[in-house]
Parts: C-alpha cells; sequence; structure tokens
C-alpha cells in the first residue's frame, strides 16, 4: 500500500477543511475575553456552491475525455490500483530470479530454462528467457527487449499525460467559473435594479471557481500523475536488470559475477550488509 501518497492526499484536505472551520486569534490587538480558538463548522457553507463544482469539474472532465482515446481512460480504475501498490516491482526478486537461471544454465545449458520461463508470471520476463532459449543473435535479443521497453513507457507516459491535461484545464475553468460569476455580478447591478441581494452570490461562485480549480490540480491530479511515473521507472528499472541479466546468461557469465553486476541497479540498503542481497518479493506487471 503507498501511504505515503494516501497520508499525504489526506492531511492536505484535513489541513484545508480545518482552515476553513478554525478561527485563531493571536495578537496584541485581539479583544480580552475573546477564545484563542474557535470551531465554525458553518463555515463550510461558504465554501460550497454547486454552479461552481458544476462548471469546473463538469468541463473539466469533459475536456479530457475529448482529448484521450476510450481505451486510455477506461485504464482509470487500473490507475488507482498502480499508484497504491508501492511493492508492485522488487528488483531483487529479479536480481534473484536471473542469479537462479544463471546457474541452471551453466550446468544444463540455455534449452533448461524453457522450463522456468513457462513458471514466469511477467510476461516480459518470460519473453527474455524464450529469446535465449531459441538462440537469437545477442543483438537481436536486445534490441527486441530495450524496443519493448520504450514502447511500454511510452504508454505509461501517455496514461500520466491524461492527469497532467486535468492538472492544467482545472485552474483554467476555474478562472471560466469566475468569469461567469463576475459577468453576472455585473448584469445584476443595474440601476434601480436588485443587484445587491444577488451580489454575494455572484461573488462567491466567482471566487470558489477559482479555489476549486485549484484543488483538483494540485490535490487530486498532481499527485496521481507523478505517482504513475514513479511506478513507470520503477519498473523500467527492474526491466533493465532482466535485460542485462539475460543478456550475461547468454553469454554464460559466471552467476556470482552477475549477481554483483546486477546489484549496482539497486539501492546499498537493498543489498543485504554482506553486499550480497537478499530474496525479494515476486513483481509484476
Amino acid at each position: 500500500m503507498n501511504l505515503t501518497y494516501i497520508i499525504g492526499v489526506v492531511l492536505a484536505f484535513v489541513v484545508f477543511f480545518l482552515g476553513i472551520i478554525l478561527g485563531i486569534n493571536i495578537g496584541p490587538n485581539v479583544a480580552e475575553g475573546v477564545k484563542m480558538v474557535e470551531v465554525n463548522v458553518e463555515n463550510l457553507w461558504n465554501f460550497f456552491d454547486a454552479a461552481s463544482i458544476f462548471i469546473v469539474i463538469g468541463c473539466t472532465m469533459a475536456i479530457v475525455v475529448a482529448s484521450f482515446p476510450g481505451k486510455t481512460l477506461g485504464s482509470i480504475p487500473k490507475h488507482f490500483g498502480i499508484i497504491l501498490n508501492a511493492k508492485k516491482f522488487d528488483p531483487m526478486y529479479f536480481i534473484d530470479q536471473l542469479v537462479e537461471l544463471a546457474q541452471t544454465a551453466r550446468k544444463n545449458g540455455l534449452l533448461s530454462l524453457e522450463e522456468k520461463a513457462n513458471e514466469q508470471s511477467d510476461p516480459f520476463f518470460k519473453q527474455a528467457i524464450m529469446l535465449i532459449v531459441d538462440a537469437n543473435d545477442p543483438d537481436k535479443v536486445r534490441a527486441v527487449l530495450e524496443n519493448d521497453i520504450e514502447c511500454m513507457s511510452a504508454r505509461h507516459e501517455d496514461a500520466a499525460a491524461l492527469y497532467d491535461k486535468a492538472s492544467s484545464v482545472a485552474p483554467a475553468f476555474g478562472m471560466v467559473g469566475t468569469l461567469v460569476g463576475l459577468i453576472n455580478m455585473l448584469n445584476n447591478m443595474t440601476v434601480g435594479g436588485d443587484g445587491a441581494s444577488s451580489l454575494g452570490k455572484d461573488m462567491g461562485t466567482a471566487l470558489i471557481t477559482t479555489l476549486y480549480g485549484c484543488i483538483l490540480a494540485h490535490i487530486i491530479f498532481g499527485p496521481i500523475a507523478n505517482n504513475l511515473r514513479i511506478r513507470d521507472s520503477e519498473e523500467v528499472l527492474c526491466k533493465e536488470i532482466i535485460v542485462e541479466g539475460i543478456m550475461s546468461i547468454q553469454s554464460g557469465e559466471n552467476p556470482k559475477t552477475l549477481r554483483e553486476k546486477l546489484l549496482t541497479y539497486v539501492d546499498q540498503k537493498q543489498r543485504g550488509e554482506d553486499g550480497g542481497g537478499k530474496k525479494g518479493k515476486k513483481g509484476g506487471e
């Protein structure tokens, strides 16, 4: 579970709502007898405006739908599962697996790895093993695997771009809502009219829409895009380890030397006290 994402978003909303309902009276000019902290829950209603919600959220979602194909939009639920799973890609798992494959290949030859390939749940890992089992040229093996990584990363960038788009248009439609409120306010301020009675409502719509746009952009959409890119970098790292390991196995490299080489891809803390690493958890797509 990605606790930092959940804690950060929840904490942002908690601080925001506390800032609305709390009145903090500190300073030399505070009247005697006034409480230092006052709680005014009814202030929350000052920040609720149905028209503002409709403009900002509705228009933002509409532009996102207009900007991306249905396939990308249909993957939105999957995106949340990805960002909440912080331990999906464990490089130590793949390093341990590759070292075992290297030991098997040195004892029984590359053809013996076919059975190991069928045991893999990761399609990329299975493909990589089968490429060397089929005795493909090393340059071809590397080219195929690296192209797979590049295409995968491009798809992930498209997914993150969806939230970047939402993050950029939400404040824009916040400003649109502000203009709508100001226009209504000015039209109602006619000589002899009742513009004064609707002045507060129109100004509220004008200002709150900007607030909603900022919340959507910086608390909702921005962190999602950033977390998707972090997951992409983690998956790319695991696949780069697979590529390097597979190429070393094909060339007949010593398993111990292979482990030392692959451990350079991970942080010192992940390698274990002896630098030899430890069993990692199973990775996956």
